[in-house]
């Protein structure tokens, strides 16, 4: 059985915090139950919650757990629709997706940052710009950013050399001590030079708990591998 969400305490049985729990739920405290554009489902099976699921406009993440059922959640998205669902590969549901790892970080070691300086309250259109979003409706954007910002949900952060931005990163989730990054970028004039790693490791030291963060090629491993991240498991999107 598929119920929708209408209270938050629905979802407080459920312990996993895999990258893709941590999304759902820290979307659920952003916003809770009261949006039409942002809805909370969870699987049932025998008493047992086997799958939560958040649904933000139409693109989906889902998080399962042993005795799942697919093919209950399969005619699920069928109904109500989907852009994407983001889950892990436990789940199948079409052989179009794109996939990658999930890697994970439990250090804790605060980097020396010599000349430069971590602004942890950046201006979001400045931010905006430099990450360079592909497509993405700036307005969507920082509605949705600066709420979860708000709900303490989300963090924000550049590193700055003489007072220009040389690399950025956001923990768009944050739950429980859990976050995932995102949007880690370097300018391409500063690349190479350990600005990245430096405001990475900052990240990952500045939170509490653990770090995920979602890589789909053979240098982001590498150089994630190298700042104390490990392979965690995989990650697949269906459009």
């Amino acid at each position: 059985m598929i119920e929708k969400i209408e209270s938050p305490e629905l979802f407080n049985d459920w312990e996993k915090r895999d990258l893709f729990s941590v999304r759902i739920l820290a979307l659920l405290k952003s916003y809770g139950c009261k949006y039409q554009f942002a809805t909370f489902y969870r699987q049932i099976i025998d008493g047992k919650v086997t799958a939560v699921i958040s649904r933000l406009d139409r693109d989906v993440t889902l998080s399962v757990t042993d005795g799942f059922d697919n093919e209950e959640l399969v005619r699920f998205f069928c109904v109500v629709g989907y852009s994407s669902i983001l889950s892990n590969d436990k789940f199948f549901i079409s052989p179009r997706f794109e996939e990658g790892l999930v890697m994970a970080c439990d250090i804790k070691k605060e980097p020396a940052l010599g000349c430069a300086t971590v602004d942890e309250f950046p201006k979001l259109m400045d931010l905006f710009n430099f990450v360079d979003y592909d497509e993405q409706d700036f307005k969507a954007w920082y509605v949705d950013i600066s709420h979860r910002v708000r709900h303490n949900t989300a963090k924000a952060y550049t590193l700055n050399v003489d007072n220009t931005t040389v690399s950025s990163g956001i923990l768009s989730s944050v739950i429980d001590g859990y976050s995932v990054l995102t949007a880690v970028r370097t300018e391409n004039e500063f690349r190479k030079m350990g600005y990245g790693s430096v405001l990475v490791s900052y990240i990952c030291s500045d939170v509490k708990g653990r770090v995920y963060i979602m890589v789909d090629s053979e240098k982001n491993i590498n150089f994630y591998s190298r700042l104390g991240f490990t392979e965690n498991e995989k990650w697949r999107m269906y459009r």
